[in-house]
């Protein structure tokens, strides 16, 4: 479904992926993990086409769309979730929702509010404070808030950026269950960037570590969880050394 061969991305004179290659199956949730940055959100936003890469190209269903701009990515059911959820705080709850579909909105005007409440369904903590400021929301809440809005833009690729960030552990295991069932019962095509290794690659298909602008490793979701070296650099005592040997 998406294919991503030799990209190249930087930030002014910083090389920031290096090479990056992987494939992307329809229906699956493709986990990509690794430490603060390894380069994960900029492989997103690469992805999405805030970054325009140097090298390297993108296909999405074999249509080349390297250099495509957000609009076009969009509009083609690539969907980016922002890391820090970005919402805004002084709309409600339901207009946050809303303009997740503001760009098909002539298009689809008569399906949108059957969009809507399925979304609604699918968070039922939302559906009970729709006129509520978003910034009012807890950050747990806030997250399920951007999930949902993201939803609202009818991808056929979901894209999360550290969906867990600053979340607590039951929260975090709550975000995750959503993001399978999305997957494995919905059949929502997704990428999870993650620093938090475990709860990532427990919900996944199949993921890749990245450090320092390079995939070091990739397998299924369980390969990943038993590899002696993602256990030490990511679970151990010694994660700091351990990521470094990764990385080499």
């Amino acid at each position: 479904m998406l294919k991503v061969e030799n990209l190249h991305t930087y930030h002014g004179f910083l090389h920031v992926l290096q090479g990056i290659k992987f494939e992307l199956n329809e229906g699956e949730l493709l986990a990509i993990v690794g430490s603060n940055g390894a380069g994960k959100s900029t492989l997103l936003g690469t992805l999405a086409g805030v970054y325009l890469p140097k090298e390297g190209s993108i296909y999405y269903k074999d249509e080349d769309i390297t250099k495509n701009g957000v609009q076009k990515v969009v509009s083609k059911g690539i969907c980016l979730v922002p890391e820090r959820r970005q919402i805004f705080s002084s709309l409600s709850v339901k207009d946050n929702l809303l303009l997740g579909a503001y760009h098909r909105y002539h298009k689809d005007k008569k399906i949108i509010e059957h969009d809507y409440q399925n979304v609604v369904e699918l968070f039922p903590r939302l559906k009970q404070m729709l006129d509520r400021p978003g910034g009012l929301l807890s950050g747990g809440e806030q997250q399920m808030l951007a999930i949902g809005r993201g939803l609202m833009a009818k991808p056929k690729v979901l894209m999360l950026d550290e969906p867990s960030l600053g979340l607590a552990p039951l929260i975090v295991k709550d975000i995750m269950n959503i993001l399978k069932r999305l997957t494995h019962e919905l059949g929502t095509t997704i990428i999870l960037v993650e620093q938090n290794v475990k709860a990532a690659l427990k919900v996944a298909d199949r993921g890749c570590v990245l450090a320092h602008g390079k995939i070091e490793i990739s397998g299924t979701a369980n390969e990943l969880l038993k590899d002696p070296r993602v256990q030490e650099a990511y679970f151990g005592k010694t994660a700091k050394t351990h990521e470094v040997q990764i990385a080499k």
